[in-house]
């Protein structure tokens, strides 16, 4: 538990969003207070609304920090793999994946925010961001522009694939229907069959 006059203005904001990251992961989103987030972060009840102006924003922030941490294992997975091959395009997809495994409120959270989110430029600037990753290797391999009509229509069912994997594993949907998954096998072969020509 960190004092609050350890506190920065920078390092109060990163605080806040850790301990509320931590509630999400434990409680849910819709268990989520200020006043726990506070206690956590070992702030006053005051302290948020220096940098959030509700409940919403913290939430907003959470899922922010989360895309980004998830684009940052996208991209650290395809590092010393050839651009465009099935190795980095399996391994992006692994660690999207492993992402979810590892945060699954967080993940939940990212996909989950409605109301006062919807239009919120900051989180579909980041989910693009992210998408943007997987664009950027079928780019490679197909060597046309990230922007490209079939570059886009190859990504999308990859994305789909691995996106609904993740929600039925963190959702315990595989174990309950007792269906083995070998997770690095099953995206791997997964992927070379939404690759091939």
């Amino acid at each position: 538990m960190q004092k609050r006059d350890a506190y920065h203005h920078g390092d109060l904001r990163a605080g806040l969003v850790e301990a509320a990251r931590a509630l999400v992961e434990e409680k849910g989103p819709d268990r989520l207070s200020m006043t726990d987030a506070c206690r956590l972060a070992g702030v006053s009840t005051a302290a948020p609304y220096r940098h959030f102006s509700d409940k919403d924003d913290l939430l907003l922030a959470v899922a922010l920090a989360g895309l980004g941490r998830q684009r940052s294992a996208m991209l650290t997975a395809t590092q010393g793999h050839p651009p465009g091959s099935e190795a980095a395009v399996s391994a992006m997809g692994m660690a999207y994946v492993t992402f979810a495994l590892s945060e699954p409120g967080v993940f939940r959270l990212m996909f989950a925010l409605t109301g006062p989110h919807r239009d919120s430029a900051a989180l579909m600037t980041a989910g693009r961001d992210t998408f943007a990753v997987l664009l950027s290797q079928i780019a490679a391999r197909l060597n046309r522009p990230a922007t490209d009509a079939g570059v886009i229509a190859r990504s999308f069912p990859l994305w789909t694939f691995v996106h609904g994997l993740a929600f039925l594993l963190i959702d315990e949907k595989a174990q309950a229907m007792q269906v083995p998954v070998d997770l690095p096998a099953l995206v791997r072969d997964n992927t070379r069959r939404l690759l091939a020509d």
